[in-house]
């Protein structure tokens, strides 16, 4: 059994193992066609670590007119679970175990206009890391429910009262 630390090193190892100009095949654009001859496809992804779950994001660019083709979001899918396999096996190679990613939740897509001819296209999935067993959940909501309450008050105490508290007055309006 592989500790927390020796199973994200080897995630981050394979996803290092990546890199554009590599021989090994990922699943990206980049990789297809030749790259002297053909127009250069800018794509990428990264790895995240959300306490036992890993977010894989996916960024490119596209055409508008590929946008709109009926498959675009399933060929979007298919290079993030082709990503997905890319890490499974250099996992394998370089320490020798499996990995197990079990897909939490829906794929998210978000497809945003450059120019009236490119997109930016970025997309993310979440998996859950088979073998964590030390990690706690992230809780999201306790972060933004703090921030959310801070503004909140800083937002009641006014424009004046705002002022004067960080001065250290008690009353704005009698100076120091």
């Amino acid at each position: 059994m592989a500790s927390v630390l020796e199973i994200i090193q080897g995630i981050n190892q394979a996803a290092a193992n990546a890199y554009d100009g590599s021989e090994a095949k990922v699943g990206l654009q980049r990789e297809e066609g030749d790259p002297i001859l053909d127009r250069r496809v800018m794509d990428g992804f990264k790895v995240r670590f959300i306490g036992p779950i890993l977010r894989i994001s996916y960024q490119s660019e596209a055409r508008i007119q590929d946008v709109k083709d009926k498959g675009f979001e399933d060929s979007i899918i298919a290079h993030l679970k082709e990503i997905v396999k890319f890490l499974k096996k250099e996992y394998k190679a370089i320490t020798g175990n499996s990995l197990t990613l079990k897909l939490e939740g829906d794929h998210k897509i978000l497809v945003q206009r450059m120019s009236n001819y490119r997109t930016d296209v970025q997309a993310q999935c979440d998996y859950r890391i088979g073998g964590l067993t030390d990690t706690d959940e992230v809780k999201s909501g306790s972060e933004k429910e703090n921030l959310d309450k801070a503004v909140k008050d800083w937002l009641a105490l006014g424009p004046g009262k705002a002022r004067a508290r960080k001065a250290g007055w008690n009353d704005p309006s009698k100076g120091k």
